[in-house]
């Protein structure tokens, strides 16, 4: 397993809190890394569906059965148990007694804000930092002179920048060209399907690469829809799905009035360059200078 900078923090907040919520992007290394960092834990996959049935049709029984700490892997899968969460930890008070994790964030989100709000703390688990692939001791980012303070890196820029950073490319040495497909044909059949309606699936393949055209670019949602040939509410409305899922995130603007900040449209990026590489078509780093 390749170290993350994010475990100090999950063991210091399970000192902390009586639930964990880790989540972040499909295939970011969430189970892998709740389970290192706790391996006294019992570990339940509500993916598996023995498990989520159980949960979902009995939550107070299944929870009956965990003796001790407990991991429980896709949590937002069976959002019953969540209240029944909330009596067991206050009813016990120890700390560090649940770990839930979730690639969905708007769904585990909105059942943590309802029941587990003050109880629950919540880490979110991006793909690699060039730090963690080089196995280097990742900054403190409290001062300028901090966050510009890494080390120098021996990777290649470009080859680095089309490979990305998913774990599982580079822990399992696949080739991203290979990986890349297979995850957004995933991510297209499983969460969106899961979080919106969305009735033309080409037309939402088509928005993900105008969008990846788009990294470093202020947002302009009326020039994407209209690329796109859908709808201004519509491209809002998938936009949200995509910060959801951990695919994109809006940089907010930067001004010395406040006034602006809050005005200005954000710019768009993507937490992978290698998912935006794919989505672009590029099959060949040294491509990349000049794109």
């Amino acid at each position: 397993m390749i170290r993350r900078t994010l475990q100090q923090y999950l063991l210091r907040d399970a000192r902390l809190y009586p639930v964990l919520t880790l989540t972040g992007p499909r295939q970011s290394g969430k189970t892998t890394l709740a389970r290192a960092t706790f391996p006294q834990h019992s570990y339940y996959s509500l993916e598996d569906p023995d498990q989520r049935i159980f949960a979902l049709e009995d939550p107070r029984g299944f929870l009956d059965q965990l003796d001790g700490p407990t991991i429980l892997d896709e949590a937002q899968r069976a959002p019953e148990l969540f209240s029944y969460i909330q009596s067991i930890v206050d009813a016990d008070g120890s700390t560090g007694r649940f770990v839930l994790t979730g690639s969905q964030n708007f769904l585990l989100m909105d059942r943590i804000v309802q029941t587990l709000a003050g109880r629950c703390a919540v880490l979110h688990l991006l793909p690699l930092s060039r730090a963690e692939l080089e196995g280097q001791v990742q900054p403190v980012p409290e001062t300028p002179a901090t966050l510009f303070a890494g080390h120098k890196t021996h990777r290649q820029l470009w080859q680095t920048l089309y490979t990305g950073f998913y774990p599982r490319i580079h822990d399992q040495r696949i080739p991203p060209a290979i990986w890349l497909p297979d995850y957004v044909q995933t991510y297209l059949e499983r969460d969106v399907r899961s979080l919106v309606n969305i009735g033309n699936m080409d037309a939402f393949e088509r928005f993900l690469a105008l969008c990846a055209g788009r990294v470093g670019q202020v947002l302009n949602c009326a020039a994407l829809a209209n690329d796109c040939g859908i709808a201004v509410d519509t491209a809002q409305r998938w936009i949200s799905v995509l910060k959801t899922s951990f695919v994109v995130f809006l940089l907010p603007p930067h001004h010395r009035n406040f006034n602006k900040r809050l005005i200005k449209s954000p710019k768009l990026y993507f937490y992978d360059t290698g998912l935006a590489c794919y989505l672009l078509g590029i099959k060949d780093p040294e491509v990349l200078p000049t794109h």
